[in-house]
């Protein structure tokens, strides 16, 4: 790199020297595996930078067959990079949907992935302090392996690498040559530098020498960039502003990754990496013409899928137990099933409809299967696998916190929980935290699952000292839910004794789950709270401190268009915000350009926290 100044500080020292490490730790597995060296310390070409972009096929469709080579246009990458502003481990289902994207159903990845962390509400804030631990190295590796022996043996074989199995040398190198563009390109989110296409090439030349075979030299290839921490991670660069000298911006194709993974929840397709290589992401116009692009484009549903995903803190799936006797229906299918309701019903609301977002208290629209019919107890006629349902009005049910995923996902195995339910409530959609109890209260009263019913219960509880405050704020809303049980079942009874459901919040009374939508549905801090989680998941940090006016700005906004969830994504994505580089700790800022900043978070909107 050269006219940029790299600035170094403690701090991101030692992320680059901890990146270094594990890079040499990923080679050292990779050659063990591919080529048999006794030593990890390998000193071989494919230890290169980091190569980002997707032209040929990152925008392919379902069943379609992406092309391997790049196209007319593709250009090495110039690397300009000042500092690295942050590393961001790939979520797993932004890892499915890279590939996906290359390869379409010609590959499955069947394998589970290392655990994201949750931070401030959202993983998308945690996973820019995760690394790859040893087991996690060797699944990454298995996966690679698989990926790369698909590709190879797929009977569209010749359209995955593009050309035949057995090219005369010359070809041969062209095809490796362009297949490695092409294929690093789509992994890595912008085009291969000059060293990085000659190290991957190396690593072909040296398995087909070795080998004898063609493919084999791909495989290797494939598995090398899959290994590589530059498409395992989202690397955000920051260069120098020309037009603000001692400044810094993302570089183009840091932006185009930035809004792909937000609203598609994956890669870059082509038309993002030409509008990023020809500068219209650094340009106003440009930028909100792709976001529109990308807003009306069915990828969005990923997009959505994913936020909400994190948002309802849906990895407690993964480990949901519930009581076999208390609850015979409980079943893992009934677990997948209910997630993928919640899911449906999200799309379908604010991006197929693009309705009101408050409504998603309020209405009484789902989606079913024969499973999660039985749960329900009502009817499935339908022929097909899932089917709309609107469900009566005596009922109760009330969006998505009446439906089997939050009212199962926020229980005990054996019972319902006002309180843990009134919690997660307080937490994901008003963005109010409770503070955990003393670690020396007494709990025997509110497990007496035999006495009473849980209102009952709870009151016995809370005259417990340094107990009361906090289930005064919780435990209303949770109440409010308890004519459904600890898998979403409806019930009027609890020991044979009958269920009272009336709650009253800050002066406001009312009854059931309904009455609790209502209340939600006109509360401030409901759309305040999502703008608050929008904006995080979107930079990918906690809210700092000098960004509260801006959003108190963009839930005016949000407010303006209805409260519908694609305006929302316009305004936060094509503000100059979602651009500033906030260098580590260190780094000088030079104008334009804010430290981060993750100090005391906000309360969502007008009100304390």
């Amino acid at each position: 790199m050269t006219g940029a100044p790299v600035f170094r500080s403690r701090r991101s020292w030692g992320a680059n020297k901890v990146r270094l490490d594990m890079r040499r730790r990923l080679l050292g597995v990779l050659c063990a595996g591919l080529f048999g060296c006794a030593s990890p310390s390998v000193e071989t070409t494919a230890d290169v930078g980091a190569g980002l972009a997707s032209q040929a096929s990152a925008g392919a469709g379902a069943g379609e067959r992406p092309d391997a080579a790049p196209d007319a246009s593709y250009a090495p990458y110039q690397d300009k990079t000042a500092f690295n502003a942050a590393y961001r481990r790939l979520t797993e289902s932004q890892y499915r949907n890279v590939i996906a994207d290359m390869f379409a159903d010609a590959v499955q990845i069947n394998a589970r992935f290392e655990p994201e962390m949750r931070e401030d509400g959202l993983q998308a804030i945690g996973n820019r302090r995760l690394s790859i631990t040893t087991s996690g190295l060797e699944q990454y590796y298995s996966v690679a392996r698989s990926i790369a022996e698909q590709v190879v043996t797929n009977k569209a074989r010749d359209a995955l690498i593009g050309c035949g199995a057995d090219p005369e040398a010359q070809a041969a190198a062209d095809c490796a040559t362009a297949f490695i563009k092409g294929r690093g390109q789509q992994l890595f989110r912008r085009p291969l530098s000059a060293p990085e296409i000659e190290g991957f090439v190396a690593v072909w030349d040296k398995a087909r020498t070795e080998t004898g075979d063609f493919d084999t030299g791909v495989q290797h290839a494939l598995v090398a960039m899959l290994m590589s921490p530059d498409f395992l991670f989202r690397v955000e660069a920051a260069e120098p502003d020309p037009a603000k000298p001692g400044a810094h911006r993302f570089d183009a194709y840091t932006i185009a990754s930035r809004l792909s993974f937000v609203l598609w929840d994956g890669p870059p397709d082509a038309a993002l990496l030409r509008a990023a290589a020809n500068g219209e992401l650094h340009d106003e116009e440009g930028l909100a013409a792709e976001v529109e692009r990308m807003l009306a484009s069915p990828k969005l549903e990923r997009g959505v899928r994913a936020f909400f995903t994190d948002m309802m803190q849906f990895e407690a799936f993964d480990t949901l137990t519930k009581d076999s006797l208390t609850y015979p229906k409980f079943s893992q299918a009934v677990a997948d099933s209910a997630r993928e309701e919640t899911l449906r019903f999200l799309v379908d609301h604010l991006v197929a409809r693009d309705r009101d977002y408050r409504e998603v208290f309020t209405s009484r629209d789902t989606f079913l299967n024969r499973t999660l019919a039985a749960v329900y107890d009502v009817p499935y006629a339908s022929a097909e696998p899932w089917s709309r349902h609107t469900f009566d009005k005596d009922s109760e049910r009330s969006g998505v916190l009446t439906q089997v995923t939050f009212l199962s996902l926020f229980s005990h195995p054996g019972s319902s929980s006002p309180t843990v339910r009134g919690v997660r409530l307080h937490d994901i959609f008003l963005c109010v935290a409770t503070p955990d109890p003393p670690p020396d209260v007494d709990f025997s009263k509110v497990q007496a699952l035999e006495n009473g019913t849980v209102r009952a219960r709870l009151i016995d509880h809370m005259s417990n000292t340094g107990c009361s405050t906090c289930h005064m704020i919780s435990d209303p809303a949770g109440l409010a839910l308890e004519h459904f049980d600890g898998l979403g079942q409806y019930r009027l009874l609890e020991n044979g004794e009958v269920i009272d459901v009336s709650a009253s919040i800050g002066g406001q009374t009312f009854s059931g789950a309904q009455g609790l939508g209502d209340y939600l549905s006109g509360h401030p801090l409901v759309p305040a709270c999502l703008v608050r989680k929008v904006h995080a998941y979107s930079v990918g940090r906690t809210t700092a401190t000098d960004e509260y006016a801006l959003l108190a700005k963009q839930q005016e906004a949000f407010a303006g268009a209805g409260y519908r969830m694609k305006a929302l994504y316009r305004t936060i994505l094509t503000h100059p915000n979602f651009l500033t580089v906030r260098p580590p700790e260190g780094v000088p800022a030079g104008p334009g350009t804010t430290h981060a900043d993750t100090s005391t978070r906000p309360a969502a909107s007008g009100g304390g926290q």
